[in-house]
């Protein structure tokens, strides 16, 4: 429908000051074809909001956390120099103060999603003014007039219909101008502030993506593009030119942060190629993230990412032996207590599973809770063994389901760790390691010496 617009992202570390938010501003205007752009909060004011959106719970000085975000804020206030952003941008900020006083007494979700969203509303403003200055025709717009979801608060689900109806009603000048928008943010029916989850800018901005059927999506970060493994990890890791939708899907829930997992889905939908890059060094190129190709696919290993904080619950129970519907029966009480299950392996007595801690919305408690162990412990005679600090180490690549030799490889590289549990052929694009965290970093490392530098050095032998 718009197949010439393209849809920008910009991260917190792309618009965490003036220098930063310039380099944002001449990648908009050397690409005629950006339309929309989309912005996160400064780099740091998220954390900051959350504290305030908790603070009956942390505890926290309300008065000093507001210092803290002014002293990110103000700075780039003063370089744009206008008296009319700037009431408008501490006016917000005396408004997020009145509900932090409210925060402060009860906890409530709805005014945590409220508080949340400033780092973005604050965000957009200093965007738009500072594309405005460079002499681009760029125009403000509510994403709460966007994207419409339900009102599971803190982690709202877009309504896609409804939000592609509002996209094409509202920016409906885009031959003429480039808008501006917060990402994060969403509204119930009720016009109710909600949010997308942690890392939900990039989400929004697939969203709109989608319902313009934009030609392309841009992430811009602070990595030049998605790396074989996490360079903090292998300094020497090198960026992926090209990756498959599946691919990235893989990496984007199995820990590779610089991908949101929800982005891909609208953009897998609406066959959109995806684009990371970063605003540092915008000519070092980046990642593109495109469908797949007709021709055969080659067998081979891409990256290999981690999903810290993981949890192996092993339910044993003879109860289990040629019995109908006891998988079906743990499963159901996990749905009950909203326990996401990453992986499982089974045996005629046993399930073992692992659990993503991340995904507990308590601060501190953990997602197994003592009522969710009564109710498993309910179902018969079992036996229940928590292990905690783990690691899921994906390796992601092509055809992995049906290449002869990799998990040998695997094995014979890690013969020294102790594998937990592994996980083989439920998926063409992954293969997935359960290890103890402490040995996570140099399981990656024999990996990425196994896969990347010796298959690199064979092939220039073979050459």
């Amino acid at each position: 429908m718009h197949q010439s617009v393209i849809v920008a992202k910009f991260g917190g570390t792309s618009v965490a000051n003036i220098s930063a938010i310039e380099n944002c501003v001449n990648i908009v205007r050397s690409t005629p074809e950006i339309r929309v752009v989309v912005v996160s909060a400064q780099s740091g004011v998220t954390n900051l909001l959350v504290q305030l959106a908790k603070a009956a719970k942390l505890q926290v000085n309300s008065d000093e956390v507001l210092l803290k975000i002014r002293s990110i804020i103000d700075p780039i206030l003063i370089q744009l120099d206008d008296e009319s952003l700037e009431k408008e941008v501490h006016a917000m900020l005396f408004e997020l103060s009145q509900l932090c006083q409210i925060s402060s007494r009860m906890h409530n979700l709805h005014i945590c999603d409220e508080i949340l969203s400033f780092g973005e509303r604050i965000s957009a403003r200093l965007m738009v003014k500072s594309l405005i200055s460079a002499g681009v025709n760029a125009r403000y717009i509510c994403s709460k007039s966007l994207i419409q979801s339900n009102s599971h608060f803190g982690q709202a689900e877009p309504d896609i219909v409804r939000t592609k109806e509002n996209v094409l009603n509202t920016l409906n000048d885009l031959h003429n101008t480039i808008y501006v928008t917060e990402g994060f943010i969403a509204a119930d029916v009720e016009g109710n502030t909600t949010t997308l989850g942690r890392g939900g800018s990039d989400y929004s901005a697939a969203l709109i993506s989608e319902a313009l059927e934009a030609k392309a999506l841009q992430i811009w970060t602070d990595v030049a593009g998605v790396y074989q493994v996490d360079p903090r990890v292998i300094p020497s890791a090198k960026v992926i030119e090209t990756l498959r939708f599946n691919e990235a899907a893989e990496l984007a829930t199995f820990g590779a942060k610089v991908l949101h997992p929800a982005t891909l889905w609208p953009a897998i939908r609406q066959n959109i190629r995806v684009f990371v890059g970063s605003t540092l060094n915008p000519e070092a190129g980046g990642t593109w993230i495109v469908p797949k190709e007709n021709q055969e696919e080659v067998h081979s290993i891409h990256a290999v990412a981690e999903r810290k904080n993981q949890t192996l619950l092993t339910i044993k129970s003879f109860d289990m032996f040629q019995t109908r519907g006891f998988l079906a029966n743990i499963f159901a009480i996990l749905a009950k207590h909203k326990v996401s299950v990453d992986l499982v392996t089974t045996s005629e007595v046993s399930v073992a599973l692992t659990i993503d801690h991340i995904g507990s919305q308590s601060i501190g408690q953990s997602v197994i809770t003592n009522d969710l162990l009564t109710e498993l412990r309910a179902l018969g005679q079992v036996e229940i063994n928590i292990e905690e600090n783990m690691s899921l180490i994906a390796v992601v690549g092509n055809r992995l389901h049906v290449t002869s030799g990799i998990s040998g490889q695997l094995f014979s590289s890690l013969k020294e760790y102790n594998i937990r549990l592994f996980s083989h052929g439920a998926s063409g694009h992954n293969i997935c390691l359960l290890v103890n965290k402490g040995d996570a970093v140099e399981v990656i490392q024999k990996i990425y010496q196994q896969f990347f530098i010796q298959a690199a050095e064979h092939e220039k032998v073979v050459i």
